[in-house]
């Protein structure tokens, strides 16, 4: 390994100020403090905690940083160069920097002429006296300072000579990282590689940083051309959360610089990522993409049979790293391209004990096949299949069987529309039969209201199992309302986790379809013996 490849590249995280500005975020001291925590246990090596006097919330966060001891990571603050023409010492951002007490302040200046006559509405030289000043009364006061320089890839394009000009006057007022800002987003990795490649040629003795948007969807490959081109530094968040279209996504750029590139980043925490992306993503609200890379669900998930059993030979056919390397797991689907490598990996990762031999393989497939071609899908759905692979076998326990079920709709105050929604139940449970009536807020929720009545006194863990998911799909529109639906069903029981899925053309009915089966599995997860174990459910 050259010695190129073992430098150190600085994670700037700025997930809690830039990737707060992302639409539909909106984290609270709380949130802020647990995503911290969560930063700093994964090694990122800056965290930038906010904008200092923006609001009540980041006046609180910076005051109650103050407690938390970090281990890895340090808090920077985020502001702007003085405003034009003001005395450094009478400058609100400035003092309201200062009063976050941070060792390290991050400020933005203008390097593109186009902003600086027409968004500061000032002059070329102006600015620049703004940059260092501004730097120089940060260092004065005991401040280590970040220059990010706003807009500079454009400015470049723009006035090379006034761009440099700018971070030259940075880099000698004392700015120790000199970091290189694709504001817009839209410049070409090229580009990037070319300019940063140029700017260390200009300013040699600089340690050089980048900060990417992702407006071009180029964000992750253009902070890693900065870092073949020389810079240390990568700014951006995780998740790729930002104003727009989003930051240069550290969950990629990370293991694309460690692994690919086999540079120093966060060492051994690597295998963190995966946790540390999903957690965020509860944390902000933001539903995980199952498709992201390295990070989501799909990344390392393999549907075709031949995929499936090249994986079972050798992962490397179909995957380009492991992806225990980031903490992720490697799925094998089950659908209707399913081979029969296909259905021995995956009855490798079920949950139950269920006793398959080599001549249930056939049996297995058949049922699958069957089942999607009625539009199951049972990628997402693994209680779902692992039920189905009992049923096919005759080896589903008969907790109780489904004698029929009605829903009714009507509205109470007809003024207002309020529906009203009832639902009865008719259940045998080992010749008994149960009889339950409830209302809920919907028909799907009355009915499972009415099946949780009739079964708790007889299986009182039920009471455990809660809703945590409900999606509905269309599976083909051209039937208009009368298409089939598939209803998929996330349930937990506050340790483990199921989905199930239902499908038919009327939507309650798919409901019901994916409630029992949740019940069902929730039932074996937890081993409950069934009343009458000589009887299996067909």
């Amino acid at each position: 390994m050259s010695t190129a490849n073992q430098a150190k590249i600085e994670i700037y995280d700025t997930t809690l100020r830039d990737g707060a500005q992302s639409e539909g975020i909106a984290f609270s001291v709380s949130d802020k403090l647990k995503i911290v925590r969560l930063l700093d246990d994964l090694g990122v090596d800056y965290i930038e905690l906010g904008w200092p006097g923006a609001n009540p919330k980041d006046n609180e966060i910076f005051q109650l940083i103050k407690t938390i001891e970090l281990k890895n990571a340090q808090i920077t603050a985020f502001g702007c160069t003085k405003k034009p023409l003001v005395d450094v010492n009478k400058d609100k951002v400035l003092e309201q920097l200062l009063l976050a007490d941070t060792p390290i302040v991050t400020i933005f200046g203008k390097t593109w002429d186009f902003h600086v006559e027409h968004a500061l509405n000032t002059t070329l030289e102006e600015n620049l006296n703004m940059i260092k000043e501004s730097i120089e009364y940060l260092i004065s006061k005991g401040k280590k300072v970040f220059f990010d320089a706003e807009h500079f890839f454009d400015g470049y394009k723009n006035n090379k000579e006034y761009a440099l000009k700018t971070i030259k006057t940075a880099f000698e007022a004392g700015a120790s990282r000199i970091v290189l800002c694709d504001t817009n987003g839209g410049t070409i990795n090229n580009q990037v590689y070319k300019i940063t490649d140029d700017v260390l040629k200009f300013l040699p003795n600089a340690t050089v940083g980048v900060h990417v948007h992702n407006d071009g969807d180029l964000a992750v490959a253009n902070s890693i051309a900065a870092v073949e081109a020389g810079a240390i530094q990568i700014q951006g968040t995780i998740n790729g959360y930002g104003e727009r279209c989003g930051n240069a996504n550290l969950c990629s750029i990370i293991p694309n610089l460690q692994i690919k590139l086999e540079k120093e980043v966060i060492g051994d925490n690597l295998e963190k990522l995966f946790s540390v992306s999903r957690q965020i993503a509860e944390i902000a609200n933001r539903k995980a993409s199952d498709y992201a890379p390295f990070v989501g669900r799909s990344a390392f998930a393999h549907k075709a049979g031949i995929h499936a059993s090249g994986v079972a030979k050798s992962p490397e056919t179909y995957e380009h790293i492991a992806p225990e390397k980031i903490g992720n797991l490697r799925r094998i689907l089950v659908s209707d391209q399913a081979g029969s490598t296909t259905i021995r990996k995956k009855l490798e990762t079920l949950k139950l004990q269920i006793n398959v031999q080599e001549n249930d393989v056939p049996t297995i497939i058949e049922k699958i096949k069957e089942l999607e071609w009625q539009g199951f899908s049972f990628e997402n759905a693994d209680a779902s299949f692992e039920i189905t692979i009992l049923k096919a076998l005759k080896q589903m326990p008969n907790y109780f069987s489904i004698l029929g079920f009605r829903v009714i709709d009507d509205t109470i105050a007809p003024a207002q529309m309020n529906l009203n929604s009832e639902a009865s139940v008719k259940i045998s449970i080992n010749d008994e039969i149960i009889h339950t009536v409830s209302e809920g807020d919907g028909p799907v929720n009355a009915l499972d209201m009415a099946l949780r009545k009739a079964l708790k006194e007889i299986y009182p863990i039920i009471n455990n199992f809660k809703l945590a998911d409900f999606k509905v799909r269309i599976l083909d529109s051209k039937e208009g309302t009368a298409a089939r639906t598939r209803v998929h069903v996330e349930t937990t029981d506050g340790f483990n986790r199921w989905d199930t899925v239902g499908v038919s053309s009327n939507i309650t009915e798919a409901s019901y379809m994916a409630l029992v089966d949740s019940i069902l599995f929730g039932l074996l997860l937890n081993n409950v013996q069934a009343l009458n174990e000589n009887k299996v459910m067909l």
